[in-house]
């Protein structure tokens, strides 16, 4: 749905799959924040059962609505002796509350939703200081989710008064982080009145010494807020037409839209940068330094300051691992592994047969170990948020029954068949995603997941490949209806998803979806493993190194071939031993006797 804000009109998504059953609020109608507004039903025979319940059928919670957005705790704005005599330095009669209100005109910037399961946020960094002034739609901060880091706007203008929580700080959905102010003349009582709130907020109670009182977060409904920018500069535009704006360098404020309502989308952007709109984008240098997490670190191991990389090569001139190794003069970091493939198909391609697909070269071996070892982390060391999150799914994993089927290929036909599209960019995670999903044509249960009682079966054929980030984590990336693309845009497409994904630029929609899911970590030479079943998957295959093997060879000699051992995990619910065995006797068929219908 498109929802109109007090700002702009922003396209919303929805973060779980199911049938639209009921419209609460018509278009054109309002809401509160927090309202439900529709009804998801999670399979099309209980539409009608979702319509007659309506809300009723909505489990309550105590931190989390049943629309999946957290509900912040209402707390009286001053609780005690001491906040009433902090009240008097604000004005000297009157009640808390209209004191409260006395407060210079500000507004509250909140920990955002970033995905369907973040429960927590990590700013990475502030892309603005205190003091500085924030324009509206202007990127203010970089958070890191569960799943990737996003650069975050702010939806209105005013001076950055004062950040309760720094570059490196975790806090839940919903918190506030920090304020802005419209007028700079405010600012200290600003940065005063919330230095000491949040002091208060987090000190022990005078009714116990011992024990410190449960953190009060002071949520945007106990902050009384006021809108910084007036309805006069709003801007009304598609997340899609904000984006190429962005990168063509057009400012939005002088254009005329041609959508609904004057709405500008992306035909209006495109035509401004064809006939060369002007741009009034700031272009001045951050007064940050931005860099990932893992560089800020790598440059404190090698010495080196951060403001002498001018500009880093990562997305917005974000300063990345490879920038500083640069910097040190220490050559370039080791490949990761999912990307030791890539690097094969590249160097075939370039006549260079050195190193074998799949394989790590000695050089690359040696070089990373020296490297890593300048690297090694000491003693405790946080998790960031994508690790945390792995934890949650993983434990999770431990409530579904799952069961486990081996079984071993023969790669020479499809080893031959790689070496030929190898020159062509084609990678072995590919062939084994496209392989895959042709199989599932034919075994859609492998391609299903469990339901309440019922058995959920997808039309659509989402091949999910499993990826290790630099900094730690998991993220799986997905390769849309595999079945039905050519084994060339699919390598083409997985290219760019792997290199987005470690640059954590990948959409919820692009590491979200997958009906199967695949782990790949032959590149290691690892002889065999068992992957642990995702939430809410049905299947996963683990796909080990082929080794060669002395055997009995189709013409009655002795000889040597190259075989793989794959080893699929799948949930009993609704998946028996007869249909996964069933799945890979097809799957290594069609590697082993038939791999040219890859190509087609």
């Amino acid at each position: 749905m498109v929802v109109e804000s007090d700002k702009a009109d922003m396209e919303v998504e929805a973060f779980d799959p199911g049938y639209l059953a009921a419209i609460l609020v018509d278009e054109g109608g309002s809401a509160p924040v927090g309202k439900t507004v529709g009804l998801v039903a999670e399979k099309l025979e209980d539409i009608e059962k979702v319509k007659q319940c309506g809300l009723d059928c909505i489990d309550s919670g105590s931190s989390s609505r049943h629309d999946g957005t957290t509900a912040l705790e209402t707390v009286e704005f001053f609780d005690s002796k001491e906040d009433s005599d902090f009240e008097q330095r604000f004005s000297s009669n009157g009640s808390a509350e209209q004191n409260a209100m006395k407060l210079p005109e500000h507004v509250p910037i909140l920990m955002p939703t970033l995905s369907s399961t973040m429960t927590e946020g990590k700013i990475v960094q502030w892309l603005k200081k205190e003091g500085d002034y924030v324009k509206s739609g202007e990127m203010i901060m970089v958070v890191e989710s569960d799943k990737a880091d996003m650069e975050v706007e702010s939806f209105d203008e005013g001076y950055l008064a004062h950040v309760l929580y720094p570059n490196e700080s975790s806090c839940p959905v919903g918190t506030t982080v920090a304020y802005l102010v419209s007028n700079a003349a405010d600012i200290p009582q600003m940065k005063q009145w919330a230095s000491e709130s949040k002091n208060r907020s987090t000190a022990p109670t005078h009714k116990s010494t011992q024990e410190a009182s449960p953190s009060v977060e002071l949520s945007a409904s106990t902050i009384p807020s006021t809108s910084l920018q007036g309805s006069s500069s709003r801007v009304i535009a598609s997340p899609y037409a904000r984006k190429i704006a962005s990168e063509k360098n057009i400012s939005l404020s002088g254009l005329k839209g041609s959508g609904e309502g004057g709405r500008i989308v992306a035909k209006d952007v495109l035509e401004a940068s064809e006939k060369g709109a002007s741009s009034n984008v700031n272009q001045e240098k951050p007064t940050l330094v931005m860099a990932t997490p893992q560089a800020k670190k790598l440059a404190e191991s090698f010495g080196i300051s951060l403001d002498s990389i001018s500009v880093g090569s990562g997305p917005y001139g974000r300063i990345i691992p490879a920038d500083v190794y640069k910097a040190a003069g220490k050559g370039p970091p080791p490949p990761p592994p999912h990307l030791v493939d890539f690097q094969a198909t590249k160097s075939s391609k370039n006549g260079d047969s050195s190193v074998a697909p799949g394989r790590v070269s000695k050089d690359n071996r040696s070089r990373s170990t020296e490297t890593s070892s300048s690297m090694m982390p000491k003693g405790e060391v946080a998790m960031n948020s994508m690790q945390k999150a792995v934890v949650q799914n993983m434990n999770a994993s431990l409530q579904v029954p799952v069961f486990r089927v081996t079984y071993t290929v023969n790669m020479d036909a499809v080893e031959a068949l790689y070496k030929k599209l190898s020159e062509k960019g084609v990678s072995m995670s590919t062939i084994l995603a496209k392989a895959a999903a042709l199989t599932l044509r034919k075994h859609s249960v492998m391609n299903a997941s469990y339901g309440k009682d019922s058995i959920i079966y997808r039309n659509d054929i989402h091949i999910a490949m499993a990826v290790a980030l630099p900094d730690g984590g998991l993220i799986t990336p997905v390769l849309k209806n595999a079945d039905q693309e050519d084994i060339y845009t699919l390598s083409k497409s997985w290219r760019d998803l792997v290199k987005r994904a470690l640059m954590k630029k990948l959409s919820p929609d692009e590491y979200s979806t997958g009906t199967f899911f695949i782990s790949n970590l032959g590149m290691f030479g690892v002889t065999s493993f068992d992957a642990i079943l995702p939430p809410g998957a049905g299947a996963i295959l683990a796909v080990a190194a082929s080794k060669p093997v002395v055997g009995m060879q189709p013409n009655g000699f002795i000889g040597v071939s190259k075989q793989m051992q794959m080893t699929i995990t799948c949930d009993h619910r609704h998946i028996y031993g007869a249909q996964a065995a069933s799945f890979l006797k097809d799957f290594s068929t069609l590697l082993e006797e038939n791999p040219q219908e890859l190509t087609l």
